[in-house]
């Protein structure tokens, strides 16, 4: 099969595109046609060799895809050759990656597609929905009534987070530029503050006078000092990027006022974690209320220039979608 594959950890252009064995499936597998596949910022560090996990070389790349499944272990219930299905926890953790022709899926890792879901924005929300949902759920523990701080909420991750919370019945406050405040106030956010005032902190005090209930702050800055006054008694901030920051920790009006900081990468999720985070996630791409702002299609061999432009700050917002097979289209999604 051909495959984007790397023999050592390293720079971009370690990525080789070439040919490999075809994956075995085990007892618990399901083995998967590839139709698409994404670059994430996380899949830039494992093949750089800053997040350190498990590979096997040589090491195909990449966590997400969309596909139809080929054939199912005896210990994979409920999945029939042809379905169509997606994952978004390959690629680490000894799990070869999505970025080829077929890749071999743990059953408990794998979803069916909703029907009627364009595979290739779908192989776009997933891992940014899941990011947002188990952000503010699973470690945030946000409810119906809650009021959500969401900072750089015109991002892929941005977005899911607004859209989860605001489904959810949380009150929703954005941070943006000024020009992407009618795009997040489409997702459901009550109100967007532009994150380049500089007396945002004081806007959000006025809105929300009793404080937030739970922030999530997509840029990695990690003001806490700034941050933790804003919370109300008992807020939570839940901390999903900035790995490199050393922020002041204000103690003091933490422990008075019982609030709390969390950590959460995605990729010490469970199996179990993940599959609720599925759930949801299907829920809301069958209503068409999780899309994609705007989708790039690359072949598969562009693996390389992929990763050097996420690596260099392009393409902005938009997601780069890896078609595996030249014959496959995917449709860019818009603004």
């Amino acid at each position: 099969m051909r495959a984007a594959y790397v023999e050592h950890l390293g720079p971009p252009g370690n990525i080789r595109y070439g040919d490999l064995p075809a994956p075995r499936p085990g007892p618990t597998d399901v083995l998967v046609d590839v139709a698409f596949t994404t670059v994430n910022p996380v899949d830039t560090f494992v093949r750089s060799g800053t997040f350190q996990t498990a590979v096997d070389f040589p090491f195909v790349i990449g966590r997400d895809l969309t596909g139809t499944v080929v054939s199912a272990g005896p210990g994979a219930p409920g999945f029939s050759p042809g379905d169509p299905v997606w994952a978004n926890s390959l690629g680490h953790g000894g799990r070869q990656g999505a970025a080829a022709e077929q890749a071999v899926v743990p059953a408990d890792r794998l979803y069916p597609l909703p029907a009627g879901v364009p595979p290739v924005e779908a192989v776009a929300m997933v891992h940014p929905a899941a990011t947002a949902y188990l952000a503010l759920f699973t470690h945030g523990r946000v409810r119906a009534g809650d009021t959500v701080l969401i900072g750089g909420a015109a991002g892929n991750v941005g977005g899911a987070l607004v859209v989860l919370a605001a489904e959810a019945g949380a009150r929703v406050i954005a941070t943006a530029s000024a020009g992407d405040a009618p795009y997040c106030r489409a997702l459901g956010a009550a109100e967007v503050l532009d994150y380049h005032d500089p007396e945002l902190p004081q806007h959000v005090r006025q809105l929300c006078p009793r404080g937030i209930d739970a922030l999530v702050d997509t840029s990695g800055r990690n003001d806490l000092e700034q941050a933790v006054g804003l919370l109300a008694f008992r807020g939570r901030i839940v901390l999903l990027a900035g790995a490199g920051s050393r922020p002041v920790l204000p103690a003091g009006p933490l422990y008075t006022q019982d609030r709390s900081i969390l950590g959460f990468a995605i990729s010490n999720a469970t199996s179990t974690e993940l599959a609720e985070a599925a759930r949801a996630i299907n829920r809301l791409l069958s209503a068409g209320l999780l899309r994609p702002r705007k989708v790039e299609t690359l072949p598969l061999s562009e693996a390389v220039e992929a990763h050097r432009r996420l690596e260099r700050g392009e393409p902005g917002g938009t997601r780069v979608v890896l078609r595996v097979h030249p014959a496959q289209a995917g449709t860019p999604c818009a603004e």
